[in-house]
Parts: C-alpha cells; structure tokens; sequence
C-alpha cells in the first residue's frame, strides 16, 4: 500500500533494488506504509523538529516521517544496497533528508543536525539495545534529543517499560525511567515485517526529563544497579558485598532491607543507595 506519497510501494522498491532482507545486519523491512506513517506520529509534531533515524533500509518509515511533515530527517543506513532506494526519498523530498551510508555505532550524527532532535527508528535488532543505553547515558544531561520512537522486541520493550517485582524488571528500567519517562505505544505481530520474525515487537516513546526522577551519580548508579541484577536471584546483601564491606549499613541506611532480591527494589530505593554509596 502506497497511500502517504508519490512513491512506489514498499514491495515494489525491494525488489526493484534487491534488498532481501539480511539477518546478519537484524533487517526486518516493515512494508505496510500506513503502519510506518502510524509510528511516525507517535514521535509527536515533528513540523519543528530534526528528526534521526537509524537503518532505514528501504525507506519506509523515512517516508512516514517526511510524510507526517518532519523539518529534516537524517537516515544513517550501514547497508549500502539500501542507499539507491533511500535516493530516490531524497530526490521526492529536497532538501529534507540526508542519508549517511555508516554504521550508527561509529557516526557522530550531532554534525549533521539542528535542535530540537527527535530520534525514531525501527531498530535493528543487533544493536537496538546497545544504542539505547547510549542514548541513555550521555556525560550531560539534558540529551541531544528531546524524545525517542523505537521499534523493539516485545520483551526488550518490556524490559525498558518494567516496574519492580516482575521478571522484566531490571537494568535497562532503572536506566530508562530514571531520566525519562517511557511507555509502549504500540505493538506489532510478526507477519507486520518482511521476512517475519520469530518473536512479536513493539514501540517505545520515551521522552526526556529535563532532570533525572531522582538525585544519584550516574556512574555510581550504574554500578550498582549492574551489580545488583548480575546476581538477581541473591540477596541483596550476597549481590552487592563486593560493593563495600558495610553493605548491610548501606543497605539500611537507604531504606532497602539487605534479604531484599534486585527486582524489589524501586527506583528511588536504588538512587538512595547510590547516593549512600557515593558517600565516604
């Protein structure tokens, strides 16, 4: 279906430029390009906005994003069979999106974009998760973005979304909702995709808070939450004795009870802990 431009259909550009998709760089082409236009608004009014996305690959959701009247959408795509189809967006759109060719671990996208900056992607699956804790854990805060629109595995998705006492719960919530808030705005089966995956997905927004939830050192945070949830199905008192050698004093001293597990403990038990432990 090609009801959001001018363009061909999704289907038609794949095969037009031979872009199966590569299990080796986690593609799953989403080809429904309503459904791309549908994700593209749940990153909000993007009339103002630069917006990043990470591995377009044949460009539909580049279109929804153009579509639903983004100011400029950067596009870093690292397979370069994709870069001829994502041409011809680019020729539709001018002036209005650049695609970079290079691999979103490498490319410093901050040369190439104007705030405010909104981030969406369909991510793949490879380095979804790497690139969100990034995103999440800048040396300053305030971000370069102001939200995020991405497109996960469910259970990856849930992870970010968890709250504590459920088997989800754990360092990438505490990362996520310490700075942000997050919700699922969308889930999506698999025969959405092309070719379809093994596991259902969903989208995340997360939106930025101009200060974290809660006071605590973001090193010092990370380290013990990390931890924390190496060893989940311990004690916190077995999990975190190599932390410090009163651990049960700091354990109380941040209202957590030491026989408590990781998944108990909230988030704003967790800052209080950092900040006990960041004290000498």
């Amino acid at each position: 279906m090609s009801a959001i431009d001018d363009l061909p259909p999704l289907r038609q550009v794949i095969d037009t430029h031979g872009l199966s998709a590569r299990k080796s760089l986690g593609q799953n082409f989403l080809l429904d390009l309503n459904l791309t236009a549908k994700i593209a608004r749940r990153a909000g009014d993007l009339t103002e906005c630069d917006v990043l996305e990470i591995g377009p690959g044949p460009g539909g959701l580049t279109r929804g994003l153009l579509a639903e009247g983004a100011r400029r959408v950067l596009a870093i795509e690292k397979d370069d069979r994709c870069i001829p189809a994502l041409a011809e967006i680019e020729a539709a759109y001018p002036g209005q999106l650049q695609v970079i060719n290079g691999d979103a671990l490498e490319v410093d996208p901050l040369a190439h974009l104007t705030p405010p900056i909104r981030v969406a992607a369909n991510l793949p699956y490879n380095v979804g998760t790497e690139l969100l804790v990034r995103w999440l854990t800048p040396k300053e805060w305030p971000p370069f973005w102001q939200s995020l629109t991405l497109m996960f595995q469910r259970e990856v998705a849930e992870r970010i979304t968890a709250q504590p006492g459920s088997k989800a719960y754990g360092r990438l919530a505490i990362l996520a909702q310490w700075r942000a808030n997050a919700n699922i705005v969308m889930s999506l089966p698999p025969g959405a995709f092309s070719p379809p995956p093994k596991v259902h997905s969903a989208v995340v927004h997360l939106t930025a808070l101009e200060e974290p939830r809660y006071p605590a050192d973001a090193a010092t945070l990370s380290r013990v939450v990390a931890a924390a949830f190496n060893q989940r199905r311990k004690m916190l008192r077995a999990a975190l004795k190599g932390q410090a050698p009163d651990i049960e004093d700091r354990l109380l001293a941040a209202g957590i009870q030491p026989t408590e597990r990781a998944e108990q403990v909230s988030l704003e038990q967790f800052c209080a802990l950092a900040r006990v432990m960041k004290e000498t």
